[in-house]
């Protein structure tokens, strides 16, 4: 059973993210009157239609928290930085959506099928991992647990709804005006998103030349796993999807594996989906991740390059994988990170967590 999270405060309810939040509280039955939604002031008052009723936006502000026992925050960091002690102090349970903790030693940075032993009843603040960590770890986290990886090579290919609803507007008038061959104007990024293929937007290390997502997803893959010497080489770009993000990765288990041993592995994992069929040319697509719960993978081959083969066994492995980045790499880990807060502090295991949202 999935645990009863009370009365929940959604903070960007009318963002991408708490819209995707409140529609699987709806799909889960959670009422109605159960529910805040709050966004910023110019939203205030707008009515969002939510299980057969309309929920009043509410405009944020100190009061926004009483009477709630849970906070998922998907705005701003600089408006979780501002708020999440607020509703810490009105004794809530907080689960944060944006980069404002994650880099907090003190705060549990937590993908529930990967590492809920972060988690203790004494719990009171998760922050939300990157969209792209996420998808990329719930992937990976079978073939570590089963065999140990020692390098992650990662490109990523990302959608434009990872920078707001105004970056999917300007997909949408840039493909329209391609095709009107009329002239691209960006505004949410400096380069053309419409028939564009770019590198990521976040800013770039002038001494290190990773860029900021880049270093989201070393940072947080060692954090999660509890492993900072974890090699991870990744390069992000942004591609002209609506959504969902796919990820092409080539990684260096610790112990040799056979093709039909990684199958197996991910085959069994929680959140996880194999979508390979060679025959068919079928893998993992942005357009078949969409609005799913489960993380896809497949083009599971041994990497051609590898120097280590021994008859079927090798080290070196290549795979796709494809994620829907506002749900399970933003709303639905955030709401089952709740369900794991809930858990602990009922005394509950893990087992709740699993399966509990599948489409």
């Amino acid at each position: 059973m999935t645990p009863q999270l009370g009365r929940v405060a959604i903070i960007g309810a009318t963002g991408a993210v708490g819209r995707e939040a409140l529609s699987i509280l709806e799909s889960r039955g959670h009422r109605a009157r159960d529910l805040v939604a709050i966004a910023s002031a110019r939203s205030a008052g707008m009515a969002i239609p939510y299980a057969g009723e309309n929920l009043v936006v509410r405009a944020l502000t100190e009061e926004s928290f009483a009477s709630v026992d849970i906070a998922l925050l998907c705005a701003s960091a600089g408006v979780s930085r501002e708020h999440a002690p607020i509703a810490l102090a009105n004794h809530m349970l907080v689960v944060d959506n944006s980069s404002a903790f994650r880099a907090h030693p003190d705060v549990p940075l937590v993908v529930p099928e990967i590492n809920p032993e972060a988690v203790t009843p004494e719990t009171r603040l998760i922050a939300n991992p990157n969209c792209t960590t996420i998808i990329l770890l719930v992937a990976l986290n079978p073939l570590r647990r089963t065999f140990g990886i020692e390098r992650i090579v990662v490109s990523t290919y990302q959608a434009v709804s990872g920078a707001g609803a105004a970056a999917m507007d300007e997909l949408r008038e840039q493909s329209g005006a391609t095709l009107n061959g009329e002239p691209l104007v960006p505004r949410v990024f400096r380069e053309p998103c419409g028939f564009n293929v770019f590198s990521h937007n976040s800013a770039v290390d002038i001494n290190t030349g990773v860029n900021g997502e880049e270093q989201k997803v070393i940072d947080e893959a060692r954090k999660i796993w509890s492993d900072p010497t974890l090699s991870v080489t990744p390069t992000c770009v942004r591609v002209p999807v609506f959504r969902a993000h796919l990820e092409s990765v080539t990684l260096t288990l610790s112990e040799p594996a056979s093709e039909a041993e990684v199958r197996k592995a991910l085959s069994n994992a929680p959140g996880l989906r194999v979508v390979d069929d060679r025959t068919a040319n079928a893998f993992p697509t942005t357009l078949s991740a969409t609005s799913q719960d489960d993380v896809l993978v497949g083009r599971i081959r041994p990497d051609p390059a590898a120097n280590d083969r021994n008859g079927p066994r090798t080290r070196s492995w290549c795979l796709l994988v494809a994620g829907d980045q506002i749900r399970k790499g933003a709303a639905l880990n955030a709401i089952q990170c709740a369900d794991l807060l809930v858990a602990r502090r009922a005394g509950g295991g893990d087992r709740v967590l699993m399966g509990s949202h599948r489409n």
